[in-house]
């Protein structure tokens, strides 16, 4: 498998990292989003991570000058229906998802693969927006935050998608320096079905918003669970909004399953526009 053009969708906090790690493996990345000042605002950002980079002697001046090369934004109307991957990164509607994936799927080449960064919903559900022949090109490839430094990739198999891609995918990221893993199509797949009791009986704990306690859980945690970050931690820089969002797919998906359901201190904080560190407020405040 060789990958020489890659369009990924969504200049978000996810879709910009899909992006830069996938540049950084010598491919040439378009970064496409609705917003054109979103994507100067990613492409900005990504020029600024390389630059930190740079500074710490962790890449050449070379290298940042080919990354930058590799890597360019661009609207969905003029971009290239010759690419040979696809990774859709928006937002977790279900809905707006598969009107998309509709029209990529008349867009695209018969041979580009379309693939999903979703974390929650069932690939063969997205599936059914593209055509017949397309069915066994679609899959899910759902990286962790940050793209570029988390190492997992779930590789997720439809109904329809054929084995010999996953795969060849799965060997492609390997050979990436990636921890690829094949999961089953259901919904959370394997990191987000388990995620959910991490997030879940930590604030269930708390019952309260309650910063004491929470630094205490977060503690806890990482001293004797050895996580490098507590669930309260994470759930700010995940952004709270975001994993709410995956929290309310998953206890839906499973017919609303009392372990998985969403706690109302996670509604609270995103009632409150509390994200995290992205609005520099959450379980905790940040500068």
């Amino acid at each position: 498998m060789n990958f020489k053009k890659i369009v990924v969708i969504g200049a978000g906090t996810m879709g910009s990292g899909i992006a830069q790690w996938f540049a950084q493996q010598n491919c040439f990345v378009e970064l496409v989003d609705n917003s054109e000042e979103q994507l100067k605002k990613a492409l900005s950002g990504i020029h600024l991570s390389w630059g930190k980079l740079l500074e710490k002697n962790k890449l050449t001046p070379a290298q940042v000058d080919q990354y930058k090369k590799f890597l360019t934004i661009n609207s969905i109307e003029r971009v290239s229906r010759d690419t040979d991957l696809v990774v859709e990164a928006i937002i977790e509607n279900l809905d707006i998802k598969k009107d998309l994936f509709q029209k990529l799927d008349q867009y695209f080449a018969p041979h580009t693969i379309l693939s999903s960064n979703t974390s929650s919903f069932p690939i063969s559900l997205m599936a059914e927006a593209v055509s017949k022949e397309r069915k066994n090109r679609f899959l899910g490839l759902h990286f962790f935050n940050p793209a570029t430094i988390m190492k997992l990739v779930e590789v997720i198999k439809g109904e329809h998608t054929d084995d010999q891609l996953c795969q060849d995918l799965y060997q492609w990221f390997e050979n990436k320096d990636k921890k690829p893993a094949l999961c089953k199509d259901f919904p959370g797949f394997i990191v987000n079905r388990v995620a959910r009791n991490f997030y879940g009986e930590p604030l269930r704990i708390a019952e309260e918003e309650d910063e004491a306690k929470m630094r205490e859980i977060d503690q806890i945690l990482k001293e004797v669970g050895g996580f490098k970050m507590g669930p309260f931690e994470l759930m700010d820089l995940i952004g709270i909004d975001v994993n709410y969002s995956v929290t309310c797919s998953v206890w839906e998906a499973y017919s609303k399953e009392p372990r998985f359901a969403p706690h109302k201190l996670q509604k609270q904080m995103v009632d409150e526009k509390r994200f995290g560190r992205k609005s520099k407020r959450g379980f905790y405040t940040y500068d």
